[in-house]
């Protein structure tokens, strides 16, 4: 087994079918598994997943997670995996049919833990959000801030041993929480604990998200606005993060809407106050 592929996914069942057609045409000699997590879907999400199994030609496991969360589902997930390497898209996502070769060739390097690539709209009429074309790489060194949106959920990728490392995502994260910010938490935990990774624009993900209007992309920035302070919060809270992150929330915070700091300062105090979860991540993989 070369790579695991992780995909959670949550009422999406019209749009799933589509996500999982697509890695019948991801290409090369690479072996590989696919793990799918239903986060405790009430649609017809089970269905298409068994009726998708009998006619796929790889590994294929079907994990049920009913606790909605989008950090608790990637972790019921990747720790099903058999893979030395992880990766993670998500259920509207295409990969490019030589994903996997892409994803290997970045941790040809062995001191590289994480990877992210690039994300580009597949339907060019959706709204240009949640997409990351930049197309040079960057290295991303032990206790470096990392830039939200620098590398996304929908295209990252993991040694097992680095999950490990640091014990997965953070459950009280994730869409379906409150805090839409588990896939940049990992990375800085990662760094703080000595890691290092790179976004690479080799590993291409399409991204169909189908939001088309003004509305729609609002709602979602409020959601990742308030998912960000969470984030900074969180790193402030980690000796080996604080003063990186302290001065660059101040720079950010010098940069934006105050309306979009304001609701990063609630979305921190939100986080702060909420009693944790027993089972989440211990504050030494902060």
């Amino acid at each position: 087994m070369d790579l695991s592929l992780v995909i959670c996914t949550r009422n999406r069942g019209q749009y799933l079918w589509e996500t999982l057609q697509s890695l019948t045409k991801v290409q090369g000699n690479v072996e590989w598994e696919l793990v799918v997590v239903d986060n405790g879907s009430t649609d017809n999400t089970g269905e298409i997943l068994n009726r998708f199994r009998r006619q796929f030609p790889h590994p294929f496991g079907i994990v049920y997670e009913p606790i909605p969360g989008l950090g608790r589902a990637r972790n019921s997930g990747w720790r099903t995996t058999h893979g030395p390497i992880v990766a993670f898209t998500d259920d509207d996502c295409y990969p490019s049919a030589d994903y996997f070769h892409k994803i290997l060739e970045c941790f040809e390097r062995d001191e590289i833990s994480f990877v992210g690539g690039r994300v580009l709209l597949h339907d060019q009429t959706d709204y240009p959000i949640t997409i990351q074309m930049l197309e040079r790489s960057m290295e991303l060194l032990p206790g470096d801030f990392v830039t939200p949106g620098l590398i996304q959920g929908a295209n990252f990728a993991f040694r097992r041993s680095a999950l490990e490392r640091v014990n997965g995502f953070d459950d009280r994260m994730g869409a379906g929480t409150p805090f839409a910010c588990e896939d940049i938490d990992i990375l800085a935990r990662l760094l703080a604990n000595g890691l290092r990774g790179i976004y690479s624009p080799r590993p291409l993900i399409y991204h169909h998200h189908r939001r088309k209007n003004v509305a729609e992309v609002s709602r979602l920035v409020k959601i990742y606005d308030h998912g960000r302070g969470a984030y900074y919060a969180k790193c402030l809270l980690s000796p080996a993060l604080r003063k990186v992150y302290a001065r660059n929330w101040y720079w950010q915070a010098c940069n934006q809407s105050f309306l979009t700091t304001v609701r990063e300062v609630l979305g921190a105090i939100h986080f702060l106050c909420r009693p944790p979860f027993a089972d989440s991540p211990k504050t030494a993989c902060l």
